[in-house]
């Protein structure tokens, strides 16, 4: 049982620390933190990216709200109903003949 506590002791102490052979201890140590490291860096670039999704999601939300309404707009100014009411101030009206084709047939000269 004293081996036991002796060995718990040493350790709490930080025996195997500054022992002769302590070389490889430290090098273990230092690939630990450096693992840590890049495990912390890792996850925040994964969130500094996830929210950098979310925000172009939000913006493609956004825009496509925009387009749709201003398809809207233009589809009402396309209607014959309103180009009538805009020309109206300007004295234009409707016709009321409608339209005659003309057909020109052209003859082959030789």
């Amino acid at each position: 049982m004293t081996k036991i506590s002796n060995s718990v002791y040493d350790l709490l102490k930080g025996k195997f620390l500054v022992q002769e052979d302590s070389f490889k201890n430290w090098r273990f140590i230092f690939f630990i933190v450096a693992l840590v490291l890049l495990m912390i860096a890792s996850g925040h670039s994964s969130d500094k990216k996830v929210m950098e999704i979310a925000q172009l999601n939000k913006d493609i939300k956004e825009l496509r709200a925009e387009f749709v309404d201003t398809r809207s707009i233009s589809m009402k100014m396309k209607l014959e109903s309103t180009i009538k009411n805009k020309v109206l101030n300007y004295g234009l009206k409707p016709s009321e003949n409608p339209p005659q084709i003309i057909k020109v047939t052209a003859k082959k000269v030789n």
